[in-house]
């Protein structure tokens, strides 16, 4: 194994030593637990050779070593819903890793986004995702596309706008109509954190700075 160590990143910044995982505790297999690093959602469970582990981490693609094909397997290999590898980190027994990846298409072979069918996920991190691909992709007819377009103070606007209209159904006696408000808040400041080159995770980082 020749990957450094310093590749090997939590989302909270910690490291882990490849050669020092519990290998031997499964016959040189870990059990690997995917999550879906945007929303959250777990995605599935494959397992890792040390080769899977270091292929993974040069390529960026998370690879699995196939139980039943008898060798390495890259997800997305035939279907190109590749796993895009955010980070990777271990558990405290060294005996399993949790990897964080960004899904290009279905995880699952169904076609379903998870192979857990009511897997929970975060809405706000979904919410985050389609409108970073809509930022992307500017499809027509998308009023997240004419948002964008009409640039950042306009949308700066909406955001004041939709927090007054919040804040005026607060005191009001329609409780769906102020959720409904909330709601809308919280879509244009997501749409806003784009424009102005964040995500929905780098406010959520300023929230845990700030707990800490």
């Amino acid at each position: 194994m020749t990957e450094s160590a310093s590749n090997d990143a939590s989302p909270d910044g910690a490291t882990f030593d490849p050669d020092a995982l519990a290998w031997d505790k499964q016959g040189g297999l870990l059990p690997v637990v995917v999550q879906d690093a945007e929303t959250y959602r777990v995605l599935m469970l494959g397992y890792m050779n040390r080769e899977a582990l270091a292929k993974t981490l040069e390529t960026r693609q998370v690879t699995f070593f196939s139980r039943s094909k008898g060798r390495l397997w890259t997800k997305g290999e035939s279907s190109g819903h590749v796993l895009s590898l955010v980070s990777i980190e271990t558990d405290c027994d060294a005996d399993t890793l949790l990897v964080q990846a960004r899904p290009q298409g279905p995880t699952c072979h169904l076609g379903t986004a998870s192979c857990f069918p009511s897997a929970p996920g975060d809405v706000l991190g979904e919410l985050d995702a389609l409108i970073r691909r809509r930022e992307a992709e500017r499809p027509p007819g998308s009023y997240t596309t004419k948002l964008f377009e009409s640039g950042v103070k306009r949308i700066a606007q909406k955001v004041g706008e939709e927090g007054v209209e919040t804040a005026l159904g607060a005191l009001a006696d329609d409780d769906d109509g102020f959720l409904g408000e909330a709601g809308d808040l919280l879509y244009h400041l997501i749409v806003l954190l784009r424009a102005r080159g964040f995500s929905l995770e780098d406010a959520k980082r300023v929230l845990k700075q700030r707990r800490g």
